[in-house]
């Protein structure tokens, strides 16, 4: 089965600028009442105009319930969300939200959590810092930024119980400022994790510098917001063929097309969004074959993966549809 995406109407109460070239939106209820409740980490779905659907995490204050916030920065290397989210949205405006997601929850743990933020990949590990600290866990948040003036929620941090355990780095302060991912792996207890969310370069060093430590992969979690191009196997991509279970209809994928787009092909739609499998709207589950998962979601195995980008090493899949 897929994930059906269910959309809320939610008016804009506030917004605000957080540093240079970053807002924050705080969204309401049209009708009054709160909004589906979320954990750290989540992300909810925003189409910011018709068509343009994009992911953002949530940083809503701990504690607080009712409402979501979230924080864009303005990429004028975008695909066009964060340009329209800075251009066109306004206070009192109108927005369809989707129900919060979480696929890069917090790990229960007796060791500390660290939590690694690139930029903008601070708003997942805001909420989970100030998770953390109201539930008394361990935990360490290095910022990385590049200035003191590019980093979005300073004041929030310094004006609550995870500032004492925060530590920002910023590029502008030259190497001795540095973050060093190698020292604080080497470090980590055998019950610790590490989260880590921002630019894909910036997962990419985090990554290096995990498998150079030795950390177990499971002990080290990722949230991306956006993808690369995917690797395509040495001799391209090959066409196989997906059966819909609920039908028995077989569906052939062509080596030049997704999953999603060989079913939308047919009549048969799964709601997507990023298309490169980041956001997992369209998570559909596996009865019968071998996926190929090139989604950066971290799913394995046989139960389920992302046909916006994922694709089959067997000649066929059975999915839940």
């Amino acid at each position: 089965m897929t994930i059906e995406r269910t959309w809320i109407s939610a008016r804009i109460a506030r917004r605000q600028v957080e540093a240079e070239g970053i807002i924050s939106l705080d969204l309401v209820s049209l009708e009054g009442s709160d909004l589906p409740p979320f954990s750290a980490g989540s992300h909810i779905d925003v189409e910011i105009a018709p068509g343009l659907i994009r992911q953002y995490s949530l940083c809503t204050p701990g504690g607080e319930h009712g409402h979501y916030q979230i924080a864009a920065l303005r990429d004028p290397q975008s695909r066009g969300g964060s340009i329209a989210i800075h251009e066109q949205l306004r206070e009192g405006d109108t927005v369809r939200v989707s129900a919060p997601r979480n696929h890069f929850p917090l790990q229960p743990t007796e060791g500390v959590s660290l939590l690694l933020a690139g930029g903008i990949g601070i708003t997942p590990l805001l909420c989970m810092a100030e998770r953390l600290a109201a539930t008394g866990g361990c935990f360490r948040l290095h910022y990385c930024a590049r200035s003191p003036e590019r980093t979005a929620f300073r004041d929030r941090i310094a004006g609550s119980p995870i500032g004492a355990h925060t530590h920002f780095h910023f590029d502008s302060e030259g190497p001795a400022a540095a973050l060093d991912p190698a020292g604080l792996f080497a470090a980590m207890g055998p019950e610790d994790h590490a989260y880590v969310c921002g630019p894909s370069g910036f997962i990419d060093w985090i990554d290096e510098a995990a498998r150079t430590a030795g950390l177990p992969p499971e002990r080290l979690h990722r949230e991306y917001f956006a993808a690369g191009e995917a690797a395509v196997p040495e001799g391209g991509n090959r066409s196989f063929a997906i059966t819909i279970a609920s039908t028995g209809q077989v569906v052939q994928v062509g080596a030049d097309e997704t999953v999603a787009a060989a079913l939308s092909r047919v009549g048969h739609e799964v709601p997507t969004s990023c298309d490169h499998g980041v956001c997992g709207t369209c998570i559909t589950r596996i009865l019968e074959g071998d996926p190929d998962h090139r989604d950066l979601l971290g799913l394995s195995g046989h139960a389920e993966f992302t046909p916006c980008c994922s694709r089959a090493k067997t000649p066929t899949l059975v999915l839940d549809l």
